[in-house]
């Protein structure tokens, strides 16, 4: 069977650097970066006190007061940006049939905020009265799709991915595989997240993968630096809607993108750390290079993993393998971790997501803090300020714990 070509029509956006996708459009264009000291509880007494916080997100547009008891914020943040994405696509006027209509959204860790702050009025009134009867509702990872369904009447496919930084590419990937082999006409695709809670910023920083730049926030996140020290934990959430490609014309959409190419595979090596050489990164791109029927010379720019630790120089690495002498003849490479941290589940569905605004707007978001360059770290990372560029393709890296890899390959829209 012949497969479908898959359209991307819409596109929300919550995260450190705004609410929906002109604020959030704006911050990366600007290199303005959303890391900050955090707010949501007193980290005095952590090592790190540093976190790219979603400030400012007022669930009211979206959801009624009493349902926000219902629901931990890496749902609530889905409920929002997948509003926004409807929206932007038409979809709140024209309506998919709801059979044809899909939810895949994920997350990495899902309700820890719920879990951390019932666990605390469990010891404080028992069992009687310190757990709410919303609790595992309120928590479970596949009620951020869930919720999105029953609000939007979609019957089809409904599924949340859980593979840690992978998780938002992965749901994208395997939503634009339902679509093109014909088990949907509409899918809601992607990640949200929101972790910046006391055991999620002591759990990282016990395993030594945060920043502890609480002196200059702003400068924390550092990929592919010398002094880069540890990612900056962020929350958000990045939702596309994704749609067959003659589904979209023939009601008159505006095509953002076409998801062209997908790969996904494992490096079957460590819990933490990625194949020395990045021997999995290098085959995962290779899959959606080859998914794609793409050269790497098509490709334009990279939205690469680049979280500010050791690994960058693996994946620098990585692309060098895959790209060969391309790497050094047009090819743009930027981490937009820099600005907005790292979100964990959402990364990479918000990451896509730049890769269509990058496209669209014929301007590469850059790499900021690139004040010292690691020498193992050669490629161009598009330092500091936003660059021109007309870009015909580009892809998106996601790495995970586990050794979980998702590479996305997109067409610029017409």
């Amino acid at each position: 069977m012949s497969r479908r070509r898959v359209a991307i029509t819409g596109l929300g956006l919550v995260s450190p650097l705004g609410i929906g996708v002109a604020d959030n459009w704006r911050s990366l264009c600007a290199g303005e970066s959303g890391v900050g000291l955090i707010s949501r509880f007193d980290a005095s007494a952590f090592p790190v006190k540093i976190a790219g916080e979603v400030r400012g997100f007022d669930p009211s547009p979206w959801l009624a007061k009493r349902e926000l008891r219902q629901m931990d914020l890496f749902i609530q943040y889905a409920i929002a940006a997948a509003e926004m994405a409807i929206s932007s696509a038409g979809l709140d006027q024209e309506r998919p049939d709801p059979e044809r209509y899909g939810v895949y959204v994920g997350a990495g860790l899902g309700g820890i905020n719920v879990i951390e702050a019932t666990a605390e009025t469990l010891r404080e009134k028992g069992p009687r009265h310190g757990v709410s009867p919303y609790f595992v509702p309120s928590l479970i990872i596949n009620l951020a799709a869930g919720q999105i369904s029953i609000r939007h009447n979609c019957r089809g496919p409904n599924m949340s991915h859980v593979s840690a930084c992978a998780t938002g590419a992965h749901s994208i990937g395997e939503a634009s595989r339902v679509i093109a082999y014909g088990e949907a006409d509409v899918m809601i695709a992607g990640g949200t997240e929101s972790t910046v809670s006391p055991l999620s910023i002591g759990g990282f920083a016990s395993a030594r993968a945060l920043s502890t730049r609480n002196d200059a926030p702003v400068k924390a996140s550092r990929p592919f630096t010398a002094s880069r020290d540890g990612f900056v934990l962020a929350e958000g959430c990045g939702l596309v809607v994704l749609e067959a490609m003659d589904h979209a014309r023939a009601r008159g959409a505006a095509i953002l993108a076409e998801v062209v190419g997908y790969g996904r595979n494992a490096d079957a090596h460590h819990v933490t750390m990625p194949a020395p050489g990045g021997e999995g990164a290098q085959r995962c791109m290779r899959l959606a290079l080859m998914d794609a029927g793409l050269a790497p010379e098509a490709i334009g720019y990279i939205n690469a993993h680049g979280t500010s630790t050791a690994a960058d120089a693996i994946e620098s690495a990585a692309i060098r393998a895959v790209f060969g002498a391309h790497s050094d003849r047009g090819l743009a490479v930027s981490s937009t971790k820099s600005m907005h941290g790292h979100m964990l589940g959402a990364a990479g569905s918000y990451e896509a997501a730049v890769c269509v605004l990058a496209m669209q707007h014929g301007l590469l978001p850059p790499t900021i803090n690139l004040d010292d360059p690691d020498p193992l770290c050669d490629l161009d990372y598009v330092p500091h300020r936003a660059r021109e560029a007309s870009i015909e393709y580009s892809m998106s890296n996601s790495f995970g714990f586990g050794g979980t890899n998702a590479a996305l390959i997109f067409r610029r829209g017409g």
